[in-house]
């Protein structure tokens, strides 16, 4: 798969967690407190403005489904391997209310996410 392009959402600001399947994987499937191998790229849902990637950086990132926002531990599981999914993570689902210590706290965020791993 390629870097995706994240379009803005033709929707008001949600205040619950979205979760749209872009591709359905076929392979392993992401569970709750799993491992998990990921391709990703974060764009601010106000401002359309990308503020982290892994393809930038040229490589995917594994971390334990434990570690992350609440919008990746509630987003992820179910996912199977070779699935690309966006998740809309208002502040609540990501880094909290403004104020919250984060850059990007306060801020509605949007991931596009390809499941490489699930263990």
């Amino acid at each position: 798969m390629e870097k995706p392009i994240v379009e803005p959402p033709m929707m008001d600001e949600p205040t619950e967690l979205v979760i749209e399947d872009l591709v359905v994987g076929d392979g392993a499937e992401a569970v709750a407190g799993g491992l998990v191998e990921v391709h990703y790229v974060g764009v601010d849902f106000e401002t359309g403005e990308e503020f982290d990637s892994s393809w930038s950086r040229g490589q995917s990132i594994e971390f334990p489904l434990t570690s992350l926002i609440q919008g990746w531990k509630e987003g992820i599981p179910g996912m199977k391997v070779g699935g690309r999914r966006t998740l809309i993570c208002p502040p609540n689902w990501a880094y909290g209310p403004v104020g919250g210590g984060h850059r990007l706290s306060g801020r509605t965020l949007i991931f596009v996410i390809d499941l490489l791993g699930a263990r």
